[in-house]
């Protein structure tokens, strides 16, 4: 597993470079399993036509439907029925009462798979992000962690349900730059499948997350443990 990435960027010091963005990422793209789209999408551009702020995604973690103790689908509930749908959706969740997150869903229709955004950095919209989140002090961090990036986006939980495989949406998700080396490890602060290797992160990528365990808390009503 690759180390945590090094020190960053002060807030002005250095520009922030755009990487070539392409096309707009295909259902096909994320029709397939999990484990094969997440570590493909680090690299991708999400944007959001809402805050004009886009984010290149450089850390993800997979969560793999009713099978994966940690996931939100353990349970089928209104909340969690985009999950079962068409890949491509969105899925948005609130966490410890203060928190918005974003999920991809992928893989066939009912595997109820999905791709948790962890961290990414600002790729345009820099002004904006930096007003969003005004307590963040060096742009490297900007996107650090799930809430940071569904913030920087402007997501909330009317989001969630969202397809984002159809043109003109306020939310984009387009191919990108890709990391030259990625790691794999732990997801960060679960409790149930925490054995897995299924977090993905871009090799020196200042935004990645630092790596934390999971601790016992009251557990969401739908029984699972993603964060």
């Amino acid at each position: 597993m690759g180390q945590a990435p090094g020190r960053d960027a002060p807030l002005v010091s250095e520009p922030v470079v755009t990487p070539t963005v392409g096309r707009l990422l295909p259902r096909t793209f994320f029709a397939r399993p999990v484990l094969q789209v997440a570590p493909e999408l680090l690299g991708a551009v999400v944007s959001s036509t809402r805050t004009g702020v886009a984010v290149r995604l450089t850390e993800v973690e997979a969560y793999a439907g009713p099978a994966d103790p940690a996931s939100h689908a353990v349970r089928r509930t209104l909340r969690t029925e985009v999950m079962y749908g068409p890949p491509g959706f969105l899925y948005v969740y609130f966490v410890y009462g203060m928190h918005w997150c974003a999920n991809l869903v992928t893989g066939p229709n009912g595997a109820a798979s999905a791709v948790l955004l962890r961290a990414g950095e600002v790729t345009a919209g820099l002004a904006a992000a930096r007003a969003l989140r005004p307590s963040v002090h060096l742009d490297a961090r900007l996107g650090r962690g799930p809430a940071a990036v569904a913030a920087l986006l402007g997501l909330t939980g009317a989001d969630s349900g969202s397809d984002l495989c159809r043109p003109g949406r306020a939310l984009a998700v387009r191919s990108g730059a890709p990391p030259t080396r990625i790691s794999a490890g732990p997801r960060v602060g679960i409790t149930r499948a925490a054995e897995r290797s299924w977090r993905f992160w871009e090799n020196g990528a200042a935004s990645v997350t630092a790596f934390r365990t999971g601790t016992r808390r009251r557990r969401p009503s739908d029984g699972s443990s993603q964060t």
